[in-house]
């Protein structure tokens, strides 16, 4: 697997939209490396740019990046609600594929020797990357902020892990480090009192609350034997907060930083602060992202919004992302755009989906046009996933049938299934032609050598491989879908058993159509063992498929009765 690394500096200038473009020119300029994202806030003044990319890749632009912001910005004149301490203010790395997080830790530590010698800056690690974990925080590194650094650099403890340990007046000071993907999340409220919206980050937030006798606010702060002060925890794990006033928007807002989604995912964090502000007789009118999130995340909030409502999530993913949305109120403070906001679609290659991204008449026109592709393994994709389709409309209609409302679990999971197998195979129309290309290429590499023979004929063995593994895995998968169907077609709404049927019908055709593709790949591959291997899989699928769409038809014959 190639290894990603995906880097977020954070740059202390988010109004000077030319500042902002030149340092991202940097960026753009390493080969290896793509640009996936650039959010700027003025009230904030920062900007916070994501960029993805082969680790020494990444590491490159990120050092230009940040040579560049420190000529452009003066820390010096710099004003803004976030917490800050240098023009480059924070420069995580995040392992992304194929990388551990301790090798990504030691790209964070070669990048921060670097920025240290080279560019003359003060240079902190944080999180993975910093061995001493009484200073491994960025919130307890940035405390004091660039105006406290001039005197904080000069005491014990606080001495840079790279570069000089004088404050760059101009430049500031900078974080880098390693860490686990992280999401900023603002939430917004219809106040415009900072204490009030303090208030409820305290609540929430992981490190809660200093613990006070009698009155909370004024009260005698409690302390534990060492004299430290005690802390009342907040509810939600992995998550810090502060409250703000955002004069760009006119209201207040709950900054958040999760630290680790799994823990505590974007719409629990949402729902919290919704309680929490109902509690204090605020109201939370939407939130906001700054930055980057994974699908995931955007996915499972959809499925909780839905849930909440007893109403089957087996939808699309693009409804699933409409329900997120909306339900957060992302779209409160200007458009939410998926493809500019979801890091899974940002990295997608346009040729990946090339086949499915087609209206049905270019989709058809496509087909029957002279070139070869898309044939009969990707059409056997496609008619597999509108089995799959059909089986999960019947799933969603049962789901929402009147009178079976307390069914609808039921067949919101069956719903659930369908997507997933009928969103694969979907994913194989594309991948079926793809194979076919990389036979077509295979074929046309140079063989005037015995060196360029050799290599010839094994990338041709490679993708004729690959070109079975394919349709093969459509057979599996519109196999797998019979199930889905029988059970719609036993226990599904009696109106749309029809559809059931038809399913059933396609489904059969396309196990069966890309066992033809399986056949004919197979010819052409050297390994007999593996052919005989996955030719006798292939005929027991079609059987047991053909079985299962005779039971299926005569179940839905009987509804049908005439």
């Amino acid at each position: 697997m190639q290894q990603l690394i995906e880097c977020v500096p954070n740059f202390s200038e988010g109004v000077d939209l030319n500042i902002i473009k030149q340092i991202t020119n940097e960026v753009e300029s390493v080969e290896g490396v793509k640009l996936l994202n650039v959010d700027p806030g003025k009230a904030t003044n920062r900007t916070v740019v994501t960029f993805v990319g082969n680790p020494s890749a990444v590491i490159e632009a990120a050092f230009l990046a940040i040579k560049r912001a420190g000529e452009l910005i003066d820390m010096s004149k710099h004003k803004g609600e976030h917490p800050r301490m240098g023009a480059t203010d924070v420069c995580p790395l995040i392992p992304i594929a194929g990388i551990s997080m301790a090798e990504t830790a030691e790209f964070a530590k070669k990048l921060a020797k670097r920025v240290g010698e080279e560019l003359k800056i003060p240079v902190y690690l944080y999180e993975e990357a910093q061995p001493d974990k009484s200073r491994s925080n960025l919130s307890v590194i940035r405390a004091g902020e660039y105006e406290g650094f001039f005197k904080k650099i000069k005491t014990p403890g606080w001495k840079p892990d790279f570069g000089p340990d004088e404050f760059d007046e101009k430049r500031g000071g900078t974080v880098i480090g390693a860490r686990d993907f992280l999401v900023a999340y603002n939430i917004n409220l219809n106040t415009t009192s900072t204490r009030r919206a303090n208030s409820i980050a305290f609540d929430v937030r992981e490190a809660g609350r200093v613990m006070r006798e009698g009155n909370p606010v004024t009260g005698k702060i409690v302390t534990n034997a060492d004299g430290t002060p005690k802390f009342i925890p907040g509810t939600l794990k992995s998550v810090k907060a502060i409250g703000w006033y955002i004069e760009e928007y006119g209201v207040c807002q709950i900054s958040m930083n999760l630290t680790n989604i799994n823990i505590t995912p974007v719409h629990i964090a949402f729902d919290e602060v919704c309680n929490k502000s109902s509690e204090r007789g605020l109201r939370v009118t939407g939130s906001e992202l700054v930055g980057l999130i994974p699908l995931k995340a955007l996915l499972d909030a959809g499925k909780y919004f839905l849930r909440k409502q007893k109403r089957s999530t087996g939808i699309s993913e693009k409804e699933l992302i409409k329900i997120a949305v909306k339900s957060m109120g992302l779209d409160e403070l200007g458009p939410f755009k998926p493809e500019e906001r979801i890091i899974e679609y940002l990295l997608k290659e346009k040729a990946d989906s090339k086949l499915v991204s087609m209206d049905l008449v270019a989709f058809a026109d496509e087909t029957a046009s002279e070139s070869p592709a898309p044939g009969g393994g990707s059409i056997s994709a496609y008619v597999g996933s509108l089995g799959a389709s059909l089986a999960t409309m019947v799933a969603n209609l049962s789901s929402h049938k009147k009178g079976w409302d307390d069914r609808w679990e039921e067949f919101s999971n069956w719903a659930d299934k369908g997507q997933r197998i009928k969103d694969e195979l979907l994913r194989l129309v594309d991948a079926d032609t793809a194979a076919f290309n990389k036979i077509m290429t295979a074929f046309g590499l140079p063989k005037g050598t015995d060196e360029e023979k050799k290599i010839r004929t094994q990338t041709i063995q490679d993708a004729t491989k690959f070109a079975i593994q394919v349709p093969f895995k459509v057979m599996e998968l519109s196999y797998e879908s019979m199930e889905l169907i029988k059970a719609m077609a036993e226990h599904g709404n009696p109106a749309s058993v029809s559809d059931a049927g038809v399913g059933a019908l396609c489904a059969r055709s396309a196990v069966m159509g890309a066992f033809m593709n399986v056949r004919i790949n197979a010819a052409g591959y050297d390994d007999k063992n593996f052919v005989n291997d996955i030719v006798s899989q292939g005929k027991a699928i079609e059987e047991k498929t053909v079985k299962a769409e005779k039971e299926i038809l005569e179940i839905v014959n009987k509804k049908i009765g005439v």
